[in-house]
């Protein structure tokens, strides 16, 4: 049987562990985050407790990836990029929340494929989240 190509229904869902798997990158992701030197400006725009942070990462990678849509029923709707313009996030920002992600990722016991395929895709709401900033702090 051919495995479906990520991004097809919930195939990336599936590759990435279901729920479970989820929350396990994400409690890796915001365990280097409070660690690295590196990612203290970007801890710093997160509460002191990430047990909310960590919950509603997990519920959007849920949905995001294809799976129940997890963060919609506990949360209501997000408007990524325009949810986080309210800070301003810039591309050091970005690049140092992409690199936790990629570390973390690396923790994931993923194939190489899925886990190349779940960064590329991170870096496109990242980006958007750059540029939604940029626009917004700019105006202001």
């Amino acid at each position: 049987m051919d495995t479906p190509e990520f991004g097809n229904g919930d195939a990336s869902y599936q590759a990435a562990g279901g729920i479970d798997g989820l929350r396990r990158l994400v409690e890796d992701f915001y365990r280097l985050m409070d660690e690295r030197p590196a990612a203290l400006a970007l801890r710093r725009l997160h509460p002191q407790d990430l047990a909310a942070s960590r919950d509603k990462l997990a519920c959007f990678l849920s949905g995001w990836l294809g799976g129940p849509r997890l963060y919609s029923e506990r949360y209501g709707s997000i408007a990524i990029p325009s949810f986080h313009a309210q800070w301003p996030i810039d591309q050091t920002l970005s690049d140092q929340w992409l690199d936790c992600m990629a570390q973390a990722i690396a923790l994931q016991p993923w194939s190489t494929a899925f886990a190349e395929y779940l960064l590329r895709q991170l870096r496109v709401p990242a980006e958007r989240i750059v540029q939604a900033s940029r626009n917004r702090h700019a105006q202001a």
